[in-house]
């Protein structure tokens, strides 16, 4: 299957062979030991090392669940009147189908799927970059993409790539559309990754975004057995970057002192901001903070408000 499609999903395996998806990932993590496959975004591609990237067919079928919820809990972060801009990717563009309902929203973006999103919402203005059309991913790349970005201020930039340590940061296997990411982040105040968490931990050839530029990731809870993601997205928040996680599909997949999240809830874990950016003070035993969303606009605020005093 793998080889025929380029990605497969372990939930798509797990339905192919009628066994349980925790099966299938100890077959596959065998496999990836034998070097016949890699294991990625929650499933599995043919080997390729740093330079090999998916194409969006493949992608937009793996880890949907978990896409949905951190599209949901992105755009809960957009206000009224925003000017943003959002990157390529398949979870970028499920934040931009949610976005549509954002009064007054200015979006700027190189990505074809994202316009697409927004298209036909009302009182959303869409702005696409220049650029060279890449088609295995729906964006527009290359010099007529950046310089269209020069000169460029918005209040936050949306995200996503192929791998996110908390030694290199966000990065993608593509040149062309590292350098378009680089771009945009170069054009906003604050920026915010959107990653699951199977690509916690991995790490791919062009970096994007370094580490002491992101200032918010939203994720969801890794499983209790991916010690992986676990360590490093407490490394993430050790090195100060806010971490916002989904509620995940309930108390049996979050990890150890962890608190389960109440059905149609989402639950966002915030280390505090001090300042405009970083606590570089802060020691690794930093731990994450809890906070619900649904709070009201005055205690936000509030809470805004005592997280830039720290």
């Amino acid at each position: 299957m793998v080889r025929a499609n380029g990605a497969v999903s372990l939930r798509e395996l797990a339905r192919v062979v009628q066994t349980s998806e925790v099966t299938v990932r100890r077959d596959v993590r065998a496999l990836e030991a034998e070097g016949l496959l890699d294991r990625r975004h929650g499933g599995a591609v043919l080997p390729g090392g740093f330079t090999r990237e998916s194409g969006f067919p493949q992608k937009s079928h793996l880890a949907t669940a978990e896409k949905t919820a951190i599209a949901d809990l992105a755009a809960s972060l957009v206000e009224e009147g925003e000017a943003i801009v959002v990157g390529a990717g398949t979870t970028t563009q499920e934040l931009a189908r949610r976005l549509a309902r954002v009064p007054g929203l200015t979006v700027v973006t190189n990505s074809l799927l994202v316009a697409q999103a927004l298209a036909h919402a009302n009182r959303v203005e869409v702005v696409m970059t220049g650029g060279t059309l890449r088609g295995s991913n729906y964006a527009l790349v290359g010099s007529g993409a950046e310089q269209s970005l020069q000169g460029l201020r918005v209040s936050r930039a949306f995200l996503s790539g192929s791998g996110l340590t908390a030694e290199r940061g966000l990065s993608t296997s593509n040149m062309l559309s590292a350098s378009v990411d680089r771009a945009l982040v170069q054009a906003a105040a604050e920026v915010v990754v959107l990653a699951d968490h199977t690509k916690l931990g991995t790490d791919t050839m062009f970096q994007t975004v370094p580490t002491d530029l992101i200032t918010r990731l939203v994720t969801d809870e890794p499983p209790a057995h991916d010690d992986r993601a676990g360590t490093e997205l407490q490394a993430l928040a050790d090195q100060g970057v806010q971490i916002a996680v989904t509620g995940g599909s309930g108390a049996s997949d979050a990890g150890p002192g962890v608190d389960s999240v109440p059905q149609g809830r989402q639950q966002r874990r915030d280390v505090p901001l001090p300042g405009q950016r970083r606590n570089h003070g802060a020691g690794p035993g930093q731990q994450l903070r809890h906070a619900f969303l649904g709070e009201q606009p005055g205690e936000r605020a509030a809470r805004v408000a005592d997280m830039r005093r720290r």
